[in-house]
């Protein structure tokens, strides 16, 4: 079953359509099945992948009143693993319309039921509002990704966002996680920039992703020519951080699914003579065809290596950060942003 994420953040003109736009084809492009849904009433997500929909054609509206099925609704688009559910301007009055229908919050997860199993991504570009349409979207999705331009009014965004969060998880979807935040618009010659892009990371160590999207000429470009900016302009610095992102996201991921892995199973991989050598596979969700990595010195006899030494109390508590930093992480967030103490700290810990 693939993963459903949400791009959201209440705060408009963040990078949420140029993100899950070029996320969407950076999965895409590391051979991901990925479809890409519109929420967005302007669609610009649906027109920066070079697609016009007709008055006839299904959009997202259409699968949320249950005019249309999400099949019906599907679009192909230039690159073979990317597909496309896309919005139309009748999604203005989708909130009012919502609001008389029975499982108002959950049609979205219930049109998605069949699709989950087709794709191993699916992307939903929410609109930068908190009502009924971004509602359906935070209730259909397992996770949020978080574009956080690098300003302060961003962070007093965040701390309303993640108290969103915490309702839903009460009310309609407990098991809501945040797959992580990405820092958008950065211009290094900015000191402001620089200064909340640093508290950022120091705040949410184990959160943001480790690739800044910068300001960048060729990412305002490539919609009016109908490409991600991927395929506009693959060299180009924007590009490159979404490249970097989707392997991110990917490893991410893919390094959690090996945490859960079977206690037999990790304790098998772990009594193996190359188990002190090898390497965590990265660039894609694990699959049965890729082979795991070893190091070259795994065909040594454990009578040569001599043993590990025990792990200091420093190694342990270093090993798992987000223990230890969660509610410093919480303490800071809710001082720099609105206050919101107490949200902010639980949404951490998650």
């Amino acid at each position: 079953m693939g993963r459903v994420i949400a791009i959201v953040n209440q705060k408009g003109g963040v990078g949420k359509t140029t993100t899950a736009v070029n996320l969407s084809a950076g999965l895409a492009m590391n051979n991901r099945s990925t479809l890409m849904i519109d929420m967005d009433p302007q669609c610009s997500g649906t027109s920066g992948l070079g697609i016009r929909l007709t008055s006839t054609e299904a959009s997202t509206y259409d699968v949320l009143l249950g005019n249309s099925t999400a099949d019906r609704a599907l679009r192909r688009t230039m690159l073979p693993k990317l597909q496309v559910i896309g919005a139309s301007q009748d999604l203005i009055g989708a909130e009012i319309e919502l609001v008389q229908l029975e499982n108002r919050e959950s049609r979205l997860r219930d049109a998605l039921a069949t699709l989950r199993y087709r794709y191993d991504f699916i992307i939903m570009d929410c609109p930068p509002s908190l009502g009924l349409v971004t509602l359906n979207a935070l209730t259909a999705c397992d996770a949020l990704l978080i574009p956080l331009q690098c300003e302060y009014y961003a962070l007093e965004g965040l701390s309303s966002l993640l108290s969103t969060v915490s309702l839903v998880r009460d009310n309609l979807n407990e098991s809501l996680a945040i797959d992580g935040l990405i820092l958008t618009m950065f211009d290094g010659r900015n000191t402001l920039c620089r200064q909340v892009a640093d508290d950022v990371k120091t705040h949410f160590p184990d959160k943001v992703f480790d690739a800044v999207v910068p300001r960048n000429v060729r990412l305002s470009e490539s919609p009016s020519h109908g490409l991600p900016a991927l395929l506009y302009d693959p060299s180009s610095k924007g590009a490159q951080a979404y490249a970097a992102i989707a392997k991110e996201l990917i490893g991410r991921l893919e390094g959690a699914s090996e945490d859960a892995a079977p206690p037999n199973e990790t304790e098998d991989v772990a009594s193996s003579p190359s188990a002190a050598g090898a390497s965590a596979p990265t660039g894609g969700v694990a699959r049965e065809s890729d082979p795991p990595s070893e190091s070259p010195d795994s065909n040594r006899t454990s009578a040569q290596d001599p043993a590990p030494p025990p792990a200091s109390p420093s190694d342990e508590a270093t090993s798992n950060p987000s223990e230890s930093s969660g509610e410093n992480n919480g303490k800071a967030v809710a001082a720099s942003a609105s206050g919101s103490h107490e949200t902010v700290k639980t949404e951490l810990k998650n």
